[in-house]
C-alpha cells in the first residue's frame, strides 16, 4: 500500500488523498478547493481515477470537498462515503460552490445534485462499514467524531491484503481535520485505539490556543472597546462551524451581562443565506451536541437563535444593510461569509468599512497566505491598505485576532491525538499545514513517539 497526495502538501487547503492498495483499487479520502496562494493549482482531475473504488468525506468544509464536481465531470460514479450529518449539509455546499466559482445554471447545477445525491452513503459515527474492492483484498471504514464541525469525523480504514489474509489487517487512520478541546457545542475527539499509519493534519501544529475560558474574556473585550463609539465590529466566518460557535459564545456573553450594559443593545448580524441554513442544520442534530450545549437547551435557552440575531437574506437586503450600517449610530456586529475574505458577502462589508476608523475587524480563524484576511491582518495594524475589486482600500478601522476561536486543534492537541492510541502509529504523515508548522510538530513527534518515523510529504 501507498499514499498518495493530491493536495494539501504545500499548504492548508486542497485536501484530497489517494490510499492505494493494489493495481487495481484505491480509496480516496476528502477532494478539496485550493484557496489563498494554492489556488493558483488546477482544479481539473489531473490523476487517474479508473481505479478509485469509493471516496470518502471527513467533513464538509469547502478546502475538503470543494473539487468533487470536477471530480464527477471527470466520469466518478462509485460511492461516496461521509457521516449522516455530512450527507446533509453536503449537497448545500456544492451547490453555493458551483453558483459562486462554476455556473449559475440551473440545469447543470441541479444535474451535478442529483448525481451527488445519489452516489452519498451516509454511515453513522462508531459502525464498521465494508467497501467493495476491485481486487482480492478486503476493506472497511468506521467514522469516529472529530469535534471541527457538525458531522466531521476522522476515518478508520481496514484493509487486509489478498496476500496476507492470516495476518491481521492494517490500519490507516485519516484525521480529515481535528476539532480543539473544550469548544462549545462539539465534544472533544478522542484519539483512536491504534493506527499503523496515521494522516494527521498540522494547521497549528506550532502553535498553541489559549485556554476558552480566557478566549472569551479576549472577545467580550476586543467587543465592547470595538463598539464603545457606536461602530461596528466586522467578522469575518465560516458557514459552517465558526458562525454557530460565535453565536453560542454571544448568547453566554449577553445571557451573563447587565440588564443596562451595552450588550443588551447590540444587534448581531448574520449576513450568510448559507450559514442561517446550517445554523437550521445544527438544531436539526442536537443530539450531535456535547453536554454543555445540551443543558442550556434544557434549561430553556436558545444558544443559536437568541432574541439579538438578525439573519440577512437575499442579496438586496444585504446591501441595503450594508449601506444603513453606514449612516446609523448604534453598534452592531456583523458575522458574514467568508472566512479568509476572499470571497463572499464580507468583502464588501470591508470595502465599505476598512477607512472608517470607528470600525473594527476581528479575525477569529485561519487566514491563510495569498488570501485578502491575511493581508489584512498583515498590513492593517501599521495604518496600510488592501487591494478590493482593483481599489487601493485604506486600512483605518481597528484589526484583532483572536486565534483561540480556531475550529483547528492546536499543537498539543494534535500530540495528544496521536500519543494517546494505545498503540501508536508506526509512520505519521503531516498534512495540511504550513511549511513552519509541519516542521515544528515533525519535531515535536519525533521527542515524543522517537520509534515513530514522522515524515511530511513533497
Amino acid at each position: 500500500m501507498i499514499i498518495k497526495h493530491h493536495g494539501a502538501t504545500q499548504g492548508v487547503t486542497g485536501s484530497c488523498h489517494e490510499l492505494v492498495i493494489s493495481e487495481l483499487s484505491s480509496l480516496l479520502i476528502d477532494c478539496g478547493l485550493f484557496q489563498g496562494e494554492e489556488s493558483r493549482q488546477s482544479l481539473n482531475i489531473e490523476f487517474d481515477i479508473k481505479t478509485v473504488s469509493a471516496l470518502i468525506i471527513t467533513h464538509c468544509h469547502i478546502d475538503h470537498v470543494g473539487r468533487i464536481p470536477y471530480l464527477l465531470a471527470a466520469g466518478f460514479s462509485k460511492p461516496i462515503y461521509c457521516t449522516t450529518a455530512t450527507a446533509k449539509l453536503l449537497p448545500l455546499v456544492i451547490e453555493d460552490a458551483l453558483k459562486v466559482g462554476v455556473t449559475r445554471e440551473s440545469a447543470l447545477i441541479n444535474a451535478c445534485l442529483k448525481l451527488l445525491k445519489s452516489l452519498l452513503v451516509p454511515i453513522e459515527f462508531n459502525q464498521w462499514h465494508e467497501i467493495n474492492l476491485s481486487c482480492g483484498s478486503e476493506a472497511k471504514i468506521r467514522f469516529k467524531r472529530a469535534g471541527h464541525i457538525l458531522g466531521s469525523a476522522y476515518v478508520e480504514i481496514d484493509i487486509v491484503q489478498w496476500h496476507e489474509q492470516y495476518k491481521k489487517p492494517k490500519r490507516i487512520v485519516f484525521s480529515g481535520d481535528l476539532g480543539a478541546p473544550h469548544t462549545p457545542l462539539l465534544p472533544t475527539p478522542k484519539p483512536p485505539y491504534k493506527a499503523d499509519v496515521l494522516v494527521l493534519e498540522s494547521t497549528y501544529g506550532d502553535k498553541n490556543h489559549v485556554a476558552r475560558e480566557q478566549r472569551t474574556k479576549n472577545l467580550k473585550q476586543v467587543i465592547e472597546k470595538a463598539v464603545s463609539d457606536n461602530g461596528v465590529v466586522l467578522i469575518p466566518a465560516f458557514s459552517i462551524g465558526r458562525t454557530q460557535e460565535l453565536l453560542y459564545e454571544l448568547e453566554q456573553i449577553m445571557h451573563s451581562a447587565p440588564k443596562k450594559s451595552v450588550w443588551q443593545s447590540i444587534e448581531v448580524i448574520i449576513d450568510s443565506p448559507m450559514a442561517a441554513n446550517f445554523t437550521e442544520f445544527y438544531l436539526e442534530f442536537k443530539d450531535l451536541w456535547d453536554a454543555e450545549a445540551k443543558r442550556r437547551v434544557k434549561q430553556g435557552r436558545h444558544p443559536l437563535d437568541f432574541s439579538s440575531v438578525v439573519t440577512i437574506g437575499s442579496h438586496k437586503e444585504h446591501v441595503a444593510v450594508v449601506n444603513y450600517l453606514k449612516t446609523r449610530n448604534k453598534p452592531a456586529i456583523v458575522i458574514a461569509a467568508g472566512g479568509m475574505c476572499n470571497g463572499g458577502r464580507i468583502v464588501n462589508y470591508l470595502e465599505a468599512f476598512l477607512p472608517d476608523p470607528k470600525a473594527d475587524v476581528l479575525f477569529v480563524g485561519y487566514q491563510a497566505k495569498g488570501t485578502l484576511g491575511r493581508d489584512i491582518q498583515k498590513y492593517g495594524p501599521r495604518g496600510g491598505y488592501v487591494a478590493i475589486n482593483n481599489q487601493r482600500v485604506d486600512i483605518n478601522a481597528g484589526i484583532h485576532t483572536i486565534s483561540g476561536y480556531s475550529a483547528h486543534a492546536d499543537q498539543n492537541g494534535l500530540l495528544r491525538f496521536a500519543s494517546k492510541m494505545r498503540h501508536p502509529p508506526r509512520v505519521i504523515k503531516l498534512v495540511h499545514g504550513d511549511d513552519k508548522s509541519k516542521s515544528t510538530l515533525k519535531g515535536e513527534f519525533e521527542k515524543l513517539l522517537p520509534n515513530t518515523l514522522t515524515v511530511i510529504p513533497k
